[in-house]
């Protein structure tokens, strides 16, 4: 079994410094401290990116959907493996797993303590990677997954939900594809790309995301309009319902560029149901597009690939209905 590692940087990778970790440590450093990493696989590791993942830009994230694209399309790679940062890790497995849809199985997967800390965890993670990947392309699954801490999730539905804790990553409402055992991987439901396609790999649009809470105006969704914004994500609270004063302000939005309304609540979907200035059904009265269970960074992937996609409103309307 032939797997490709593409080193990113991260946690994994990084070591302490006087201005604070960073990544120092190559993908062949990373590798190498797996143990028996030849009883998984033939590994062949490229370094793609050296940074820390909250720096992580447009531009590598591209690069990165690109070269996974070159091994997709490649029959002697059985499947890759990505470390990466753990802080927008979830965003790139998503990312990729729209844009790229790779039918070859892609896993994601980082440390939440460095090398150098007490019981680091990243040779454990990247080995549950490997145990995964073969059992995947045994069974000639693709898609692109999180493999963290014994457990794999699908990148549609995974998050951090918890900042330093080994077990770090959840998935919402679907819960995880597949446990590494002791003795075997323990496939849940069938491993799959869970995101519909968008045909698109560029994050060159503008998109900004403004929240909702108490007492929230209409400033940021305003100043988003006034700098020429692309589209527009608006975190609602429960349901998908914003103050008074968003909701005004989305009704002229939406005349101008596409609005997504999502929620902060990390499960369950948006619904228009209330009424009211700010309530789900209005902001639907006024054009606002609904994003299901997608929460707010990973609607405005989308939304950058829908808009690099097409220049039609009803076209971007069907990419969010094709998640639900």
């Amino acid at each position: 079994m032939e797997i490709v590692v593409l080193g990113t940087g991260g946690t994994i990778a990084s070591t302490p410094g006087e201005g604070g970790a960073t990544p120092a440590k190559s993908g062949e450093e990373i590798v190498s401290a797996v143990p028996e990493v030849e009883a998984y696989a033939s590994v062949t590791v490229e370094q793609v990116a050296q940074t820390l993942s909250f720096e992580m830009d447009a531009a590598t994230l591209e690069s990165i959907a690109d070269r996974v694209a070159t091994l997709d399309d490649d029959p002697d790679v059985d499947a890759v493996a990505i470390t990466h940062g753990t802080d927008t890790l979830e965003e790139t497995a998503f990312y990729l797993d729209a844009a790229v849809a790779p039918e070859t199985p892609v896993f994601l997967t980082g440390a939440q303590r460095r090398p150098d800390e007490l019981s680091p965890d990243g040779p454990a993670n990247l080995r549950t990677a490997f145990r995964a990947a073969r059992e995947f392309s045994d069974r000639d699954c693709g898609g692109v997954f999180v493999a963290f801490n014994e457990e794999v999730h699908a990148a549609r539905y995974v998050t951090k939900a918890h900042t330093s804790k080994l077990e770090a990553f959840e998935s919402p409402g679907a819960g995880s594809v597949a446990t590494v055992e002791r003795d075997t991987v323990h496939v849940i439901r069938k491993p799959r790309s869970e995101s519909p396609t968008i045909p698109a790999r560029s994050l060159a649009p503008d998109v900004y995301v403004v929240q909702s809470g108490s007492a929230v105006g209409a400033d940021l969704l305003e100043a988003a309009l006034e700098r020429d914004a692309d589209g527009v994500v608006v975190e609602g609270t429960g349901l998908g319902n914003v103050t008074a004063g968003l909701g005004d302000t989305v009704a002229n939005a939406a005349d101008h560029v596409p609005v997504v309304v999502t929620s902060r609540c990390f499960d369950g979907s948006v619904v228009p149901v209330y009424g009211g200035d700010g309530g789900g059904e209005t902001l639907h009265r006024h054009g606002a597009i609904f994003a299901s269970n997608l929460p707010a960074h990973k609607a405005r992937l989308a939304l950058l690939l829908a808009l690099s996609a097409y220049d039609d409103r009803e076209k971007i309307r069907e990419v969010f209905a094709a998640f639900r």
